[in-house]
């Protein structure tokens, strides 16, 4: 796979072992790269894997990287009962890591550290409590700016931010790639999601933009998340961190950061300068900290990261 980075211009590359898609519980697409431990990386909502692409390959170092697409997103299909059917059940966090466990469980994975942004992280939270449910336990969990850490519902700004973006994204995608262009067109586009958004690169523009209005399961994930919260109920016997961009915009500290709603022993740390997406913001920090929390497992190299 051949990529700029969004933070210089420059080209990056890395090898891509194998890509695919697997029909569990759902149909799921997945990049897999690198080698040594498994780890997963699960994206946010109206995103899809390529928002990952700037940690991967320094992570593909260190690490056999699953990178895959949540049900209803990328080219993952949505789970069965079709997108519109959020009342279904099938389109909230814990039946989307359902899926990703169907998808591991083929891919004869088990025991992964993994790491999730926005809604990704609340899927992560979720399949590292399904070790209850006999799937295995997790090595490490690395939470970016997780959504569902709000005491009750969704704050209304959350659900009005992000129904205006897809709006945009579905009736003006052809404006709004062509305004990405600039560097102030950037700025109007992600302000609110990057935390540096003139860094990023055209091309890393556009596809969020073409992520955010072609994925047929955004509606259905939005409603279904609406009136549900992440509260850990069990223990979770592995190392997790969770961080927060000091510029990230959307998930406001005192309304979506409830932090005693995550597992006992969770660490919590900052990440400068990056906003709700920190992936793009700073691949270096965001590879480093994913690094340093499965070193906590003491299944990988510390002295790698």
């Amino acid at each position: 796979m051949i990529m700029k980075s969004p933070g210089s211009g420059r080209t990056m590359c890395h090898r891509t072992r194998e890509t695919g898609v697997l029909a569990g519980m759902s149909t799921l697409a997945y990049t897999r790269s690198g080698a040594g431990a498994p780890l997963v990386l699960l994206h946010g909502i109206g995103l899809d894997r390529r928002s990952w692409d700037p940690v991967v390959p320094a992570l593909a170092r260190h690490f056999d990287v699953i990178a895959v697409d949540l049900p209803g997103f990328g080219d993952s299909a949505p789970n069965q009962g079709g997108p519109a059917q959020a009342s279904s059940g099938q389109a909230d966090p814990r039946a989307l890591a359902e899926a990703v466990a169907a998808l591991l469980t083929e891919l004869g994975v088990t025991t992964p550290h993994l790491a999730g942004n926005s809604l990704g992280g609340w899927v992560a939270l979720e399949l590292a409590s399904l070790e209850s449910a006999g799937l295995g336990p997790v090595a490490s969990l690395t939470l970016l700016s997780p959504a569902g850490l709000w005491k009750r519902h969704t704050p209304a700004y959350c659900r009005v931010s992000l129904r205006a973006t897809r709006w945009l994204a579905r009736h003006a995608a052809g404006p709004l790639s062509r305004l990405v262009r600039f560097r102030p067109g950037r700025v109007l586009v992600l302000g609110q999601t990057h935390g540096h958004p003139t860094r990023l690169t055209p091309g890393y523009a556009r596809a969020a933009i073409q992520a955010m209005g072609t994925c047929p399961g955004f509606e259905a994930t939005l409603a279904a998340t609406a009136r549900r919260r992440f509260l850990a109920t069990i223990p979770i016997g592995a190392p997790a961190t969770v961080a927060f961009g000091s510029r990230d915009v959307l998930l406001l500290p005192r309304q979506s950061r409830h932090l005693d709603q995550l597992p006992a022993g969770t660490k919590a740390e900052t990440l400068p300068g990056c906003g709700h997406v920190p992936m793009a913001d700073d691949p270096a920090a965001v590879a480093e900290l994913i690094t340093r929390t499965a070193a906590r497992a003491g299944q990988a190299d510390p002295a790698r990261a």
